[in-house]
């Protein structure tokens, strides 16, 4: 969970470098968090905002969209890419396999355009 909070502490921070594990681990709690919220929507028969989202699935993906977008911006960075190519999602189905990829791929070493390598810190220190 400490990095589900390391990421929401850095809520709108688009600058800077973020590794794979802080990524990776954001988005399967993030994953979880939606997929509990759908839970307890159709469990408790809350109304939909949206086709298929009910109020707090709709509440918790309007909390989690900023905090998702820098992230993945942080880790394009890593990669010596810019934010910018977030973007590419916009295209269907080719879009979202590019960027998976992109954020598969391990960073770039030492220092880049944007900042010192993060996986080169401790994890023992756990900066964040």
């Amino acid at each position: 969970m400490n990095w589900y909070f390391a990421v929401l502490r850095k809520y709108a921070q688009f600058q800077g470098r973020s590794r794979r594990k802080e990524f990776w681990y954001f988005t399967l709690i993030n994953a979880l968090i939606s997929m509990a919220c759908g839970l307890v929507d159709s469990t408790l028969q809350l109304p939909t905002l949206v086709e298929g989202y009910g109020v707090l699935a709709a509440l918790y993906a309007a909390f989690a969209f900023i905090p998702t977008v820098a992230v993945t911006v942080r880790r394009l960075h890593d990669q010596d890419r810019t934010g910018w190519w977030a973007l590419i999602m916009l295209i269907p189905i080719v879009g979202m396999l590019v960027l998976l990829y992109f954020m598969i791929q391990d960073s770039t070493s030492g220092v880049n355009r944007f900042g010192a390598n993060p996986k080169e810190h401790s994890d023992a220190t756990f900066n964040v």
